[in-house]
């Protein structure tokens, strides 16, 4: 009997204890469900309010308060609101579709969304068949007004706006011309501007002009330029007409291309940043230790006596083994530094093993420095004075050791009459400096 009687006591010693304990639990969920509830209302959040005064109930009936002022809030809430049901409250509050509007103004698209994105709700691609060129541009998101839609923008044969996939809605132009097309990212917002757009004579009293919001252009963040101002001191490089040295004009052009990166956000430096020689690999040997994601050297061609009124034009060359004579001699003009006691055999055998992973990154910056450059330079001289040199392979010992994607550009010919004039002038240098920049930040926005 007695062994009873103290099993009885004990069960409830532990009953008390547990209920203490459970007690306790409740009571410390019901104040930080309190302070949440507050904290709801503040931020006028009803999906948080109404799950809140749910928990402020059950935790109240568990410790046996009185929980009536939360049920006439949450009855209040259910009348005053059509959010009865969980599910209508997600899909009142999160909407079915995520793109809110897409807006055509002049030479411009504008991509307005319900939330705030980042970089990776779009992927730029380009293409080409025997007749056209294709931008285009894959949003991640939905639209409800997708089609597929047409635009229309004078000046491009065709754009189309079509959901891609479920998730994913494309914008494709189509034109005959390779068009010049970046994006700019704000908040909840893209906008894709074309650049090198005819101006049309009439006005298109239809399209809806639209105030966009102050805009940040996308840019890789934190990215460093290393710029390399060619020869330099004792090394004049190519001579022109009137003591025009090759070291002077690509130096100035070097500083202007800082100020203009800089502006754009990247972080600049100069191999040189005045008239003194620097060694050739010692000058990638910089941009190694600066951890560098680009190098660019900046040269000036030259033509001999007998084609000096004929050669002409600005070029973009990547490192690898040359293809071509006139990358040979060019090459060679440019590698005589210090670089005189190397073989070419033994140079073009070194030439394959390196820099092999950088040779198609190398080549996709050069083309956007080649096309910016000639854009730049067409608008002042028009297309016939400006030569395209096109982008080219060359075994440049400058880009040698560089250990990230590297170009070598010939801002045009000191040797030719009228080029050689011009590219003594601070307009010319001004404009490809514009030109190298915007290819700069093409090629990141584009990788």
């Amino acid at each position: 009997m007695n062994k009873i009687i103290k099993l009885f006591l004990i069960t409830l010693l532990l009953s008390s204890s547990l209920f203490g304990i459970s007690s306790k639990y409740y009571k410390d969920k019901f104040e930080v469900t309190k302070k949440l509830y507050l904290s709801a209302i503040m931020s006028n959040n009803k999906i948080k309010e109404i799950d809140y005064l749910k928990k402020l109930i059950r935790y109240g009936d568990k410790l046996k308060l009185n929980t009536k002022k939360y049920k006439r809030e949450l009855n209040r809430i259910d009348k005053n609101t059509v959010l009865r049901n969980p599910i209508k409250v997600q899909s009142i509050l999160k909407p079915k579709y995520t793109i809110k509007s897409v807006i055509q103004d002049k030479n411009t698209i504008t991509i307005n969304f319900n939330q705030n994105i980042n970089r990776s709700y779009i992927k730029f691609s380009e293409k080409k068949d025997r007749r056209s060129y294709y931008d285009e541009f894959d949003i991640k998101g939905s639209f409800k007004d997708a089609g597929p839609m047409k635009l229309s923008i004078f000046g491009i044969d065709k754009i189309q706006i079509f959901q891609y996939k479920k998730k994913i809605l494309r914008i494709s132009l189509k034109h005959r011309k390779n068009l010049k097309t970046i994006y700019l990212i704000n908040k909840k917002q893209i906008v894709i501007k074309i650049l090198n757009l005819r101006k049309s004579n009439k006005k298109n009293k239809k399209v809806k002009k639209v105030k966009l919001l102050p805009t940040d252009i996308f840019y890789p963040s934190k990215k460093i330029i290393v710029i390399d101002a060619g020869h330099g001191g004792k090394d004049s490089g190519a001579v022109g007409k009137k003591r025009l040295y090759e070291k002077n004009v690509v130096l100035k052009i070097s500083k202007y291309l800082k100020q203009n990166l800089e502006r754009k956000g990247f972080k600049v430096y100069l191999t040189r940043s005045r008239d003194r020689y620097v060694k050739l690999l010692k000058r990638t040997k910089y941009a190694n230790a600066k951890h560098a994601d680009m190098f660019i050297s900046i040269h000036a061609n030259a033509a001999r006596k007998s084609s000096a009124r004929k050669a002409h034009g600005i070029e973009s060359y990547f490192l690898s083994p040359a293809r071509s004579e006139r990358a040979k001699r060019v090459a060679a003009l440019e590698n005589k530094g210090d670089m005189k006691n190397m073989g070419w055999s033994s140079k073009n055998s070194l030439l394959t093993i390196l820099n092999q992973s950088k040779i198609t990154a190398s080549n996709k910056m050069a083309i956007d420095i080649q096309k910016n450059m000639l854009y730049y330079l067409r608008i002042k001289y028009g297309k016939r004075a400006i030569r395209d040199g096109g982008v080219r392979e060359g075994p440049f010992w400058v880009l040698v050791g560089a250990q990230m994607p590297s170009v070598l550009v010939e801002v045009g010919y000191v040797s030719h009459p009228t080029e050689g004039r011009r590219i003594s002038t601070k307009s010319y240098q001004k404009l490809i400096s514009k030109g190298i920049a915007e290819g700069v930040e093409s090629y990141f926005i584009k990788n």
